[in-house]
């Protein structure tokens, strides 16, 4: 009987579907394509990875594009407000009808850094370790602030309709749009732009209307999200994540983090604006502090500030596989028939 302890647990971040790895019934490429599969950083020829959709999103998980069924409509606004803590419990729910007692790891970026430590703090017994790359312990107030302009500019979208534009034939594209605009803006770094576009135009004729490439970028980028993601989804995952604290209920950090007792690996970029490296320098003396002997932290130097975890695939992959890799012998051992 195989005891399924190769278990890997991917939580998403923000907008991220469940498609992190392209597959033979989905052969589109998946957000972390370079990361997944044999001999890669998380080696699909040791492990069984499983990535779901959160709660709140738009990808088939319930979230407010949902049917009400006391109404027979969108839950729209009326769907009830989530918080992080909701995500891994609704994940571990799947863990637990899959008869996966441990998982060898859980593992996130971003909002999904926050997921994986929190999921070592909520399932202790049921988590062997913890990868968490660009997370915190919470936000700080310049991301809120952020955050906080993005859901303005969706719900001061007159066509946002409180919520309930499904069945009313519009929709809260330019809100939409510009709330995208500024989330690239704040996922990418100043010396990537600087790199990547400098100052040059694509448009010679002096007007109010956009002229240099940057503004072309965030424009076609804004606009193709807002084909892919429900704007309300946006709002109450944007929300929870607002709203995360890792230990809150708690007395001090030390009381909260010392209920993580498994091995645990933290990531951050130098670049990142919206989760800057002191918030993951800040969990791992946290952890270390709460006295955890095995806390593995790397600051990684790459220009793609939040979004480093997506395209900086070597540096990711080559933290990533050492930590993972570990206990793999034991592994395959003890699932032998």
């Amino acid at each position: 009987m195989q005891k399924k302890n190769n278990a890997v647990l991917i939580f998403t971040g923000t907008s991220s579907s469940s498609h992190a790895k392209s597959h033979d019934e989905n052969p589109r490429v998946g957000w972390w394509e370079k990361i997944i599969g044999p001999n890669l950083a998380i080696d699909t020829n040791h492990f069984f990875v499983i990535c779901c959709n959160h709660l709140g999103g738009c990808y088939g998980s319930t979230g407010p594009s949902s049917i009400n069924p006391a109404t027979s409509k969108p839950y729209g606004a009326s769907f009830p407000m989530l918080s992080v803590e909701d995500f891994v419990r609704a994940q571990f729910q799947l863990i637990k009808h899959l008869g996966i007692a441990k998982l060898h790891a859980s593992i996130g970026s971003s909002l999904g850094g926050m997921c994986s430590i929190l999921s070592g703090l909520l399932y202790s017994e049921n988590v062997g370790r913890v990868v968490t790359i660009s997370s915190c312990i919470a936000p700080c107030p310049t991301a809120i602030a952020l955050r906080y302009l993005q859901r303005k500019m969706i719900m001061t979208d007159p066509n946002w309709t409180h919520g309930h534009y499904y069945d009313k034939g519009v929709y809260p594209l330019d809100g939409m749009r510009i709330a995208r605009e500024i989330g690239m803006l704040i996922d990418r770094s100043g010396s990537e732009w600087l790199e990547r576009f400098g100052l040059r135009r694509f448009n010679d004729s002096i007007q109010l209307t956009p002229t240099f490439e940057i503004e072309s970028y965030l424009q076609y980028h804004g606009l193709t999200f807002t084909k892919n993601y429900d704007p309300n989804s946006l709002l109450y995952i944007s929300k929870a994540i607002d709203l995360f604290n890792l230990t809150e209920g708690y007395d001090t950090p030390t009381d909260a983090l010392s209920k993580i007792r498994c091995p645990v690996l933290v990531l951050g970029s130098q670049t990142d604006i919206l989760f800057p490296i002191w918030q993951q320098k800040q969990l791992t003396d946290e952890l270390i502090k709460s006295g955890n002997p095995d806390v593995t932290f790397f600051e990684l130097n790459s220009i793609f500030g939040h979004d480093t975890f997506l395209l900086d695939i070597n540096s990711v992959s080559s933290a990533l596989k050492g930590f993972l890799e570990v206990s793999t012998l034991s592994i395959e051992e003890k699932t032998q028939t």
